[in-house]
């Protein structure tokens, strides 16, 4: 039998619908406008949006023809727009990229899906403990996918105050995979809800994400906005259900760019907007070419996204898989309305918050580096000239470094990603000396971070 959220949660979720179709009056009652306070002395809220299975090509910003993102347009006019941006191209992965500022090799999670025991290793500080041990209230609504099976591998056990979530991916459950582990929604450690309405994650998320900022008062923050969607089996719920041309998805991607525009306005309404740093991403690409298993109870196979010019898509290290979109605002210190094809990665975004918190950063090597002078439009190069594509914890199976990526998956692929950015034209044959370099420096790199690299077969032409 569903246990059902509290009165208080459905209230918030249908004062957000209302929020949505412009009612202004209702709005102005649920949303109460808070006195302003000058906290621009105070150190900067952090607020990570982190979107799951959205592909590069799957805002309007980013050049969708019908799917419209107003909100995360909005945010990107008032921000930079990155277009080299690398995460990972799976979940796990990408979620240790983040939270721990290290690529996959470097940190040992074991099986942290339904039936797993792992989770992340004691010694390994993530970015909400580093962000704790400032002076951060830490919150996190949504995915987690690092570990569950003990407390201490849950959000608060790794220094987030609060959590209202699941705890790996949503099709976790029969019939999409076999497991007799039933999926729970958790707050903190409890368990509060089975099976879980997904139509209504989504917005559940956000109004959590509201309450937080909204309690939070003089306290710097770090919110991790971790969606659920658009992970299949996707959901939304019947207020944004057929408003999209794009479909199902095109409604599920609608969906969060309301939560989107909810969060800031929320920002706005506690006079926070101005002393925050928002980061909009993507875990990884587009899940394409779905296994049998996913094309179950509705699932259909173009209930995914785009990786838009790109080549590849999830589970791959052809563009489409680790690249991203990228957004990022914080007014008043990074100049507006830029779009930037400079490289920058999610390990980047642990180190550049670390210190613009004025944290300590560990004492073990770290894969990112401090972005906040290249965002803040001090310098027009990123400190990130080169990215290694893992897709787990194996050898890496490419090196990007300036416009040039080398990939040794299938042979030996040499693409200029600057003229070239799906991936079409291989050009190993006639730069064989390039290949050695980006070879030994692939090697040298995978030594670094604890894998050993087979040599690279023979290079083919696409």
């Amino acid at each position: 039998m569903k246990k059902h959220c509290s009165q208080r949660e459905d209230t918030h979720s249908r004062r957000a619908f209302l929020h949505i179709l412009g009612a202004s009056a209702v709005s102005a009652v649920i949303t109460p406008c808070l006195k302003a306070v000058d906290r621009s002395s105070r150190k900067p809220n952090i607020v990570v949006l982190f979107a799951d299975d959205v592909g590069y090509g799957d805002l309007s910003c980013y050049g969708h023809p019908t799917i419209r993102t107003p909100n995360l347009d909005r945010l990107a006019d008032e921000g930079l727009r990155l277009t080299s941006f690398y995460s990972a191209p799976s979940c796990v992965p990408a979620r240790t990229q983040l939270l721990l500022g290290q690529y996959p090799p470097r940190v040992n999670l074991g099986r942290t899906g339904s039936g797993g025991n792992g989770g992340i290793p004691d010694g390994r500080i993530t970015l909400a403990q580093a962000l704790k041990n400032s002076g951060y209230r830490t919150g996190m609504m949504g995915k987690w996918h690092l570990g569950y099976a003990r407390d201490e591998s849950l959000p608060v056990g790794k220094g987030f105050d609060y959590w209202f979530g699941l705890p790996y991916s949503n099709d976790m459950r029969r019939p999409w995979v076999k497991t007799d582990v039933p999926l729970w929604l958790y707050e903190n450690t409890k368990k509060v809800e089975h099976p879980v309405d997904q139509d209504t994650l989504t917005t559940r998320y956000t109004e959590h994400a509201v309450d937080f900022i909204r309690k939070a008062k003089d306290e710097p923050f770090f919110l991790y906005m971790a969606y659920s969607m658009a992970h299949l089996p996707i959901h939304t719920t019947d207020e944004f259900r057929g408003k999209s041309r794009a479909g199902l998805y095109g409604d599920v991607i609608q969906t969060i760019d309301w939560s989107v525009g909810r969060i800031v306005e929320t920002l706005r309404r506690t006079g926070n907007e101005n002393n925050t740093i928002v980061v909009f991403a993507s875990d990884n690409g587009p899940w394409l070419d779905l296994p049998a298993r996913m094309l179950q109870e509705g699932n259909l196979p173009w209930h995914a996204g785009l990786p838009g010019h790109l080549s590849g898509a999830k589970h791959t290290t052809l563009e489409g898989g680790p690249r991203v979109p990228c957004i990022v605002r914080w007014p008043g210190q990074i100049p507006p309305g830029r779009t930037s094809a400079e490289m920058a990665a999610t390990m980047d975004l642990y180190v550049t918050f670390v210190k613009a918190a004025g944290g300590k950063l560990p004492d073990y090597p770290l894969d990112g580096y401090d972005l906040m002078p290249f965002l803040k439009g001090q310098t027009g190069k990123s400190p990130r000239d080169t990215f290694l594509y893992f897709k787990g914890r194996g050898a890496p199976e490419a090196i990007r470094v300036g416009p040039w990526k080398l990939r040794t998956v299938n042979g030996v692929e040499l693409y200029n990603l600057d003229i070239d950015p799906s991936e079409r034209y291989n050009r190993a044959a006639e730069k064989p000396e390039l290949v050695r370099q980006l070879t030994e420096r692939m090697r040298h790199m995978a030594e670094q971070v604890g894998v050993e690299i087979k040599n690279a077969s023979s290079s083919k032409r696409r």
